[in-house]
């Protein structure tokens, strides 16, 4: 703005914005073999971001090879992702977030092109989608869980994300300001996959290299007891974000075994008019009974997850959108 002889302002289109302020946010647990590696190609690809590293009580020297290197190094003494995450969004101030795991296996050279595509479609969160990922992730039981939760988001939330469980990921303050992180562990990607996916908030998606892990650095990831956590996050958000199908898939399901044991009673009452079983009988009204009532609930609940949607909506709105 610049004032005029008369006193009044106008605007100076010609002012270029302000340069946003990058955070390169990692989250680390005994990551001592590439943290340092991490740090430099990152510090090479945007040598204006800030380098924040996140320890999670590694046992190892992660965190003092991180501060060698340069970064900023915090502790989160809460064991999980999900706790380090939430740490990050509440601690760290810059109008651009980048968060990328510490184990290597992320292209740092992307971030820029990545950074850029969120400016550029004025985006929320731009995806590093992790190049066969599904055909070769370290395992081939990580491989099929990649495959087989990726088609149950797409089923229950919608197609908007090819790959949920990315760590390469950037987004906008106020996406990460506004972001109700509960999840502990690492179904943290799936939770924000699925907070875009209820808000309808801007996404992108960009395919990145996926590299493997050095020989003597270890997955932190557990096949059965992660995938299991996921799938409990799948239902745990099923049934916050869209109650309505959640107890109503319950209720349908209690109503056909109400049915399928009162079957038996009706024909046998048809063909002699008695009622044998008296004891199923009994608990196929119980059933029934219970089927109603998880459906109704679903309908009340959904009636309040629509409000809590209309206020998470309305925090994400209540910060100001990027000016680049």
């Amino acid at each position: 703005m610049r004032a005029t002889p008369a006193g009044t302002e106008i605007r100076d289109l010609n002012i270029a914005p302000e340069t946003p302020r990058i955070a390169i946010t990692i989250p680390c647990y005994n990551e001592a073999v590439t943290i340092a590696k991490v740090i430099e190609d990152f510090r090479n690809a945007l040598p204006e971001a800030d380098i924040y590293v996140f320890d999670n009580n590694s046992t190892d020297n992660t965190a003092q090879i991180a501060a060698d290197a340069g970064a900023i190094v915090r502790c989160e003494p809460r064991q999980g992702k999900g706790h380090v995450v939430r740490r990050i969004f509440a601690d760290v101030e810059a109008d651009i977030y980048i968060m990328a795991d510490g184990d290597d296996t992320y292209d740092a050279s992307l971030a820029p092109t990545l950074v850029e595509l969120l400016k550029k479609n004025h985006v929320d969160m731009v995806v590093g989608v992790r190049a066969g990922v599904t055909e070769d992730a370290g395992r081939e039981g990580h491989a099929f869980g990649n495959k087989l939760f990726n088609r149950v988001y797409n089923t229950m939330f919608g197609d908007q994300f090819t790959d949920i469980f990315s760590g390469y990921r950037v987004f906008t303050r106020r996406f990460v300001k506004s972001f109700p992180a509960v999840s502990a562990g690492f179904e943290i990607e799936t939770e924000m996959s699925v907070h875009c996916s209820q808000l309808g908030i801007p996404t992108l998606e960009r395919p990145t290299p996926y590299g493997v892990r050095p020989e003597d650095s270890h997955s932190k990831l557990r096949t059965f007891r992660d995938g299991f956590r996921i799938l409990g996050m799948f239902g745990l958000l099923a049934k916050e974000t869209r109650p309505a199908a959640f107890f109503g898939l319950i209720g349908f399901g209690l109503l056909m075994l109400s049915a399928v044991l009162f079957a038996p009673i009706a024909w046998t009452y048809a063909q002699t008019g008695l009622v044998p079983r008296i004891p199923t009988l009994i608990l196929t009204t119980g059933l029934g009974i219970a089927a109603t009532i998880t459906a109704v609930s679903g309908l009340i609940l959904d009636s309040l997850a629509r409000a809590r949607l209309e206020a998470k909506r309305a925090v994400f709105l209540s910060f100001k959108a990027p000016q680049w």
